[in-house]
């Protein structure tokens, strides 16, 4: 079966339809719209029907025609389900057949939760080109490293020559600062023939602040009564919201359609401000599998707020979608290993008691009223298979909304972020990885743009407002945003998997990520497989244990030396363990501190040097 059944035809925008072209726009305040093709001397006049769309069809347009639309004379403007900007957001949209791509990937049907590891990755600063062609020839390495799945950043395109995708405003039209939609299918079709899925980051909840013209077409797709962080919030639930709703459906559709993506990262689904009876979230969800109902797809909210009902199929009133960021696990995390309790971390002690109970049940909110939010956050998530949860140590928020940038290995030592290595990687969740993490690497990720001046200026003051609470945003020479040299300074140098320390950090990775996919227990994604347990102030326990395989034990020392004793902890029979491997084995440290594993009768201790893990197996 194809990765794309053909069950779904695409139904705004430009459409190859036949011997021509057919438009199809939304602009239900409109009396006339008329497509504008370059070279051709008359406007397409398009007929518009009762629910306010305009549609029409032309013999005479090809492939590779650029074209804009008038609207009751304005304009001419892009078109917002444009398939292409070769010229930028403000420029013509280009007519894009994507049927005509020769796909390779006949048979491919994705990858099953329970082996989802997921690395996330900029396409700007991935590689020195900073382009989807560059991005695929890197993916023998995420392969390679034992990842199963890429998600990208958003690749919406959006003003400018550099940002992080989040101030889209052609959700259709992948950036042309990367290439051309060919070379993103062709990214795809390539990780596909690797064994990757290729998870694509949405965002649904607002839109970039220059080059949005969707107001020109319609002033209700945005909301009367609801605002959000960026101004007044998409309009899921008031007047005309059903075409609204419809548009986003359809990006979604578009993507895993035409781009054989294999999922969606849904971005910050708690601005997504929606009463109506049935939310956004399950209409998507329940469109996209019925669309292609032979695909493993994965739909993945950011979402702060641990509802269970997010993650509850449709039957049982929830929005049926695969996946949570947990963000508890790192915040918690980084609370311990840094001492950050500025903004979202005034919610979090540090403690590894809150650490243990995050690590086996998901997240740690199940109703406790947070300070940072201001309301009671969270529900139960018992029942929830851990596979849903999240989990991560860095990602591009959490190191680019650092006002320098720095990664966790740039604020800790090594041998602390092996440690916080092996708990990420022996968890029971979904691990999350940003790019170079698994080599440790030495590049920052910061926050860039390129907008025109004025714009760019409110944006760089208005980034120090929001985040006016964290100490480092006081200091006025935190990196210039809109200058180049903030983005340069964040493209990977891929020279430094050679080099140590970045090559032992790599093997480390790679030996991880082995494990998950070749030991039984660590493949099971059974609710109370894995549970974690603190073992004073500076130790966790982490335990798998399951129907099939041995059981293993991950003993994780985050802080500090001495003995840690395990007497009771393992089982009956604490004898019976022996050790697998250390984040201290000389293939992972350059100046290896194995900790030592004593026996005393049937009590088993481990005399930690410095922060380091050790993963234990069953015997017999």
């Amino acid at each position: 079966m194809s990765a794309s059944d053909g069950a779904w035809c695409a139904s705004l925008g430009a459409v190859v339809d036949g011997d021509g072209v057919r438009f199809r726009v939304w602009a239900p305040a409109g009396s006339a719209v008329e497509v504008v093709v370059e070279g051709r001397r008359s406007p397409i006049a398009l007929e518009k029907s009762a629910d306010g769309m305009f549609a029409g069809h032309s013999p005479d347009v090809r492939v590779g025609d650029r074209y804009r639309y008038l609207v009751d004379g304005r304009g001419p403007f892009p078109d917002p389900a444009s398939r292409f900007q070769p010229l930028g957001v403000h420029g013509p949209s280009e007519v894009i057949d994507p049927s005509v791509f020769a796909w390779t990937d006949a048979g491919w049907r994705g990858v099953r939760p329970e082996s989802l590891v997921i690395y996330e990755l900029h396409v700007g600063t991935f590689t020195p080109e900073g382009t989807y062609a560059a991005a695929a020839a890197r993916l023998r390495h995420i392969a390679d490293l034992g990842a199963t799945a890429v998600e990208l950043m958003p690749v919406a395109d959006f003003p400018g020559r550099r940002g992080w995708g989040y101030d889209g405003v052609d959700l259709f039209a992948p950036a042309r600062c990367y290439g051309r939609p060919d070379d993103l299918r062709r990214l795809v079709d390539e990780a596909h023939r690797l064994g990757l899925a290729v998870l694509l980051d949405v965002v649904y909840n607002h839109f970039g602040p220059d080059g949005n013209y969707l107001g020109q077409y319609s002033p209700f797709y945005f909301s009367a009564t609801h605002a959000s962080p960026w101004g007044p919030a998409v309009n899921l639930d008031g007047p005309y919201s059903a075409m609204v709703r419809a548009f986003f459906v359809e990006n979604a559709l578009c993507w895993i359609h035409e781009y054989h993506m294999d999922g969606l990262r849904l971005d910050a689904t708690h601005h997504l401000i929606d009463t109506s009876p049935r939310h956004l979230l399950a209409e998507l969800s329940s469109q996209v599998r019925a669309t292609a109902p032979a695909r493993l797809l994965h739909l993945i909210a950011e979402d702060p707020r641990n509802l269970a009902w997010m993650l509850h199929p449709p039957e049982e009133q929830g929005c049926g979608l695969d996946g949570v960021w947990s963000d508890d696990f790192h915040h918690e995390l980084r609370r311990f290993l840094v001492g950050d309790h500025e903004g979202v971390f005034r919610d979090f002690r540090g403690s590894l008691a809150n650490l243990a109970t995050t690590l086996s049940q998901g997240w740690l909110f199940c109703g406790a009223y947070s300070i940072h939010r201001g309301y009671q956050r969270g529900t139960d998530p018992a029942g929830i298979p851990p596979r849903r949860f999240i989990f991560n140590i860095q990602n591009h928020d959490r190191i680019g909304n650092r006002a320098l940038g720095e990664r966790l290995n740039h604020q800790v030592d090594l041998a602390v972020f092996r440690a916080a290595t092996a708990l990420l990687l022996g968890s029971a969740a979904t691990p999350l990885l940003f790019m170079g993490q698994e080599w440790a690497a030495g590049t920052p990720f910061r926050f860039f743009t390129d907008h025109e001046d004025a714009l760019g200026h409110q944006v760089r003051e208005g980034r120090r407002r929001e985040f006016r609470h964290y100490a480092a945003f006081a200091d006025r020479q935190i990196p210039d945003p809109q200058a180049e040299a903030t983005f340069l300074a964040c493209k990977l140098d891929w020279s430094e998997c050679d080099r140590e320390p970045h090559a032992s950090t790599l093997r480390l990775y790679r030996a991880l990520l082995a494990l998950r996919h070749v030991e039984p227990v660590l493949r099971s994604n059974q609710c109370g497989s894995c549970r974690a347990v603190a073992i004073g102030e500076d130790s966790l326990l982490l335990k798998h244990e399951g129907d099939v395989g041995r059981p293993l034990a991950w003993v994780v020392r985050l802080r500090g030396t001495g003995l840690v004793r395990l007497a009771g902890l393992l089982g009956e029979r604490d004898q019976g363990w022996e050790v697998v491997m250390t984040t201290e084995d000389p293939a992972f440290a350059p100046d290896p501190m194995p900790p030592r594993v004593l026996r005393a009768g049937r009590e088993l201790a481990i005399e930690f040097a410095r922060p380091s893990a050790v993963l234990l197996g069953a015997m017999g």
